[in-house]
């Protein structure tokens, strides 16, 4: 099968999008499948024997840390050069849209996937609400042009059933349960996150420093509790802010962070927090329970799908701060620390790339079996 991928976000590039995509263009190589991935140009032309077709990007004025690329024509020509059996655009807004309008016009099958979930993004960035109806329309009018949509989640699903999307599936998660494991811990890891006081809790956070992350919903745990250090693993647009509130707390911030180093910083900890409830899925929850680690998460649709509280991790509820406290303490007990880190293990090896890019993969039949 000859497969084209368009894409809003690629190598080098680290996010969930970037992670399912890389799996998915390596497990279609090996199965011999010829693929090509368009994404903005990053200085990356060739992944694991898959070519990269970068187009030109610009700085957003919303988003200045991350480049784009806007909707191009040029990608009509890349997709008809290619003949490719089957088009997936993951998250049609800008350059995906072309990919989408491409497969349309040239009556390629076509499989669009929702990965972040913009609108509900702009509540976060009041200078942008406004807009909000605007990306809901460009949404509906994008996804309509494929034959198979894909939600990454049943909550995002039911709600972009809501907003009129049909064809709607959901594809599989995955983890790369040898990457992320238990056995990376390190106490020389555990010092330097803790700022040299390896007792106390150690929370560790990874991701994009952006608000809709809504790690600034920590703040009021640090100002309570002299028994946890936070460490704030990532970068993004908000690092800046985020250093200025946590200024002053046992909170510390290592920067970007990859490989090895990784999953050290994930094994080493005693719990991975996650706050958002903006999330259409939150692939790192995955990593952090590969790495043996309770999920302490607050509730939304997509971390109740993968999260059972008091099995593989601990739940509460987002601006409740007693509900957070109630987590923590419950983090305090040793024997129920160690049932969940074994199921939480458990859970994860439930879940391989291989098996989330074949999921994927059937999608692409499908699409190309129902294409008309």
């Amino acid at each position: 099968m000859r497969i084209a991928i368009v894409t809003e976000t690629f190598l080098p590039s680290v996010d969930g999008v970037v992670t399912r995509l890389r799996h998915a263009v390596e497990r279609y190589v090996d199965l011999g499948h010829e693929v090509m991935v368009i994404a903005p140009d990053l200085g990356v032309t060739e992944h694991h024997g898959a070519r990269v077709v970068g187009v030109r990007p610009v700085t957003l004025p919303f988003y200045k840390h991350r480049r784009f690329t806007l909707p191009s024509p040029t990608v009509d020509g890349i997709i008809r050069g290619f003949h490719p059996d089957v088009v997936h655009a993951a998250q049609p807004i800008l350059l995906a849209s072309s990919g989408a309008f491409a497969a349309h016009r040239q009556r390629i099958p076509l499989v669009a996937s929702y990965h972040t979930h913009i609108p509900r993004y702009l509540d976060l960035y009041r200078a942008w609400r406004w807009g909000k109806p605007a990306v809901w329309w460009q949404i509906r009018r994008n996804h309509a042009l494929a034959d198979v949509n894909i939600a990454t989640s049943e909550t995002m699903r039911a709600e972009l059933a809501e907003h009129g999307i049909e064809n709607l599936h959901v594809v599989r998660r995955g983890v790369d349960t040898r990457t992320f494991h238990p056995s990376f811990a390190s106490d020389a890891m555990r010092e330097r996150l803790t700022q040299g006081h390896p007792e106390k809790k150690l929370l560790v956070f990874v991701g994009r420093l952006a608000a809709e992350k809504e790690i600034h919903r920590l703040r009021p745990m640090m100002d309570r509790r002299d028994d946890v250090s936070l460490a704030i693993v990532g970068d993004g647009p908000f690092r800046g802010e985020l250093e200025q509130l946590f200024r002053g707390t046992s909170t510390v911030f290592p920067g970007f962070m990859e490989g090895e180093e990784l999953a050290s910083a994930f094994a080493s900890a005693d719990a991975f927090v996650f706050p958002s409830v903006t999330e259409t899925l939150g692939l790192v929850i995955l990593e952090g329970m590969a790495s043996g680690l309770p999920v302490v998460a607050a509730r939304s649709g997509p971390t109740l799908e993968q999260v059972t509280d008091g099995l593989d991790g601990l739940l509460f509820d987002s601006g409740d701060e007693a509900s957070l406290d109630a987590a923590l303490e419950r983090l305090g007990d040793g024997e129920l620390r160690t049932r969940i880190r074994a199921a939480a293990r458990a859970e994860a090896e439930k879940y391989s790339w291989e098996a989330a890019s074949d999921d994927l993969l059937r999608y692409y039949e499908m699409a190309i079996a129902q294409h008309g």
